[in-house]
């Protein structure tokens, strides 16, 4: 069992698979966590007109199909598209891109959530203590970093097990934008299954650590609270 795993393992398409899931993973999850949480700051703190048509545009976009955003990004990216010029089209950039339209909505619409219950009461308790409009987001993102910690994860999970979107805009090239879900679709198609289960197994054991990580940070963090 051991041998096979390392065989699997070892295998440079498999490596270069890994490698190319967890670029895309990390960059589209950093960009979508910026991005998420200054727009549901944003949504959360201010009333403006379409403000409601706003939110359910963004609970929309939480729930829309992926293949649907990665089509529209291929036909941005595509030679004869608005950004043709760019050369992004089958590339981890142009999937980066994708992903993070796919991300951004589940984090602000998590984190919006999440400053309803709780960011009236804290700016509040800020304002009596006479802190500066800064001091009370700072103290907001400081108090919810827990939650803040849960819709990462969420996104990164989200990231590392699309399909579609990633296919059409990466195109599934060999060595270049073939990802672990990619691999695993193909080697399926061709009877494949062993190193399809293999890759199955590292994305359960990446999502795993990286839940585990969080885990002890939190842990760690109502440790010296409590202290």
């Amino acid at each position: 069992m051991l041998e096979w795993l390392k065989s699997v393992v070892s295998d440079p398409d498999i490596l270069s698979a890994v490698r190319v899931t967890f670029t895309m993973a990390v960059c589209s999850t950093g960009i979508a966590s910026i991005l998420g949480i200054i727009f549901g700051l944003l949504l959360e703190r201010f009333q403006f007109p379409g403000k409601k048509i706003m939110i359910r545009f963004n609970r929309t976009l939480m729930g829309s199909p992926p293949v649907v955003v990665g089509l529209i990004v291929y036909l941005l990216l595509m030679r004869r598209g608005p950004l043709g010029s760019l050369s992004l089209l089958f590339t981890i950039q142009g999937m980066v891109i994708a992903q993070t339209l796919i991300i951004t909505p589940i984090i602000c619409g998590m984190i919006y959530s999440y400053l309803r219950r709780s960011a009236p009461s804290i700016r509040e308790f800020a304002v009596t203590m006479g802190a500066t409009r800064w001091q009370t987001t700072g103290l907001i993102i400081r108090e919810l970093r827990r939650e803040i910690y849960f819709c990462m994860v969420t996104g990164f999970g989200r990231s590392i097990s699309e399909v579609g979107a990633v296919m059409l805009v990466g195109g599934n090239i060999r060595g270049r934008t073939r990802t672990m879900t990619t691999t695993i679709s193909l080697l399926k198609s061709q009877g494949i299954f062993t190193e399809g289960v293999a890759l199955g197994i590292l994305l359960l054991v990446m999502a795993f650590i990286l839940q585990w990580i969080c885990d002890i940070l939190q842990r760690e963090e109502s440790e010296n609270e409590n202290y």
